[in-house]
């Protein structure tokens, strides 16, 4: 699985407020309830931040706020055990970002505009992709995350996203071309 940074929930991007650095000042319950799902996670608790995550997304709805969903399914996607439901929930994460306004991610601590979302959202399908062997649509992620990069601040999270997206060209890169896809 691709590494999602914490930064989009917790705020800990390691640069503070820069341009480009992707912090959360304020989290909401929703955020705060997402982190908490993250702190699972990362104590190997996959099954219980899955619990919680998918509570969280019941609580939030299919049709509410783009900002949460976001969060909650780029998340998701990463407590997945298996690697077509992990690209479901990645995929669910781009669509809602798609629909997250500026103003709206001011209005959750944001302090970056929205496009410095997306180089991570599409480092995690180029990355899922490629598992799954479908080279093609991994590329086109790679290539959309890219050009997004420059939204991103040079500070921690940045060089994270970046470094990501560098291994990501190196493996398609190194990995034998796939048959495409169906569909």
């Amino acid at each position: 699985m691709a590494a999602r940074s914490l930064a989009m929930v917790t705020g800990d991007s390691g640069a503070g407020n820069s341009p480009g650095s992707v912090t959360v000042t304020e989290p909401d319950a929703v955020m705060t309830r997402i982190g908490e799902g993250i702190a699972l996670c990362q104590r190997g608790d996959r099954e219980a931040a899955r619990q919680l995550l998918a509570e969280a997304w019941e609580q939030v709805g299919p049709d509410g706020d783009p900002f949460h969903r976001c969060s909650i399914a780029h998340w998701m996607a990463d407590v997945q055990d298996d690697e077509r439901e992990e690209l479901v929930w990645d995929l669910r994460a781009l669509a809602a970002a798609e629909l997250i306004t500026d103003e709206r991610a001011r209005q959750a601590g944001l302090a970056t505009p929205v496009r410095a979302l997306f180089p991570s959202l599409h480092l995690n399908l180029g990355d899922v992709y490629r598992r799954l062997g479908d080279g093609r649509r991994a590329a086109e992620h790679l290539v959309r995350g890219e050009a997004d990069a420059d939204a991103l601040a040079e500070d921690g999270y940045g060089k994270m996203i970046r470094a990501g997206l560098s291994r990501l060209a190196e493996r398609l890169s190194a990995a034998p071309a796939s048959l495409p896809a169906d569909g």
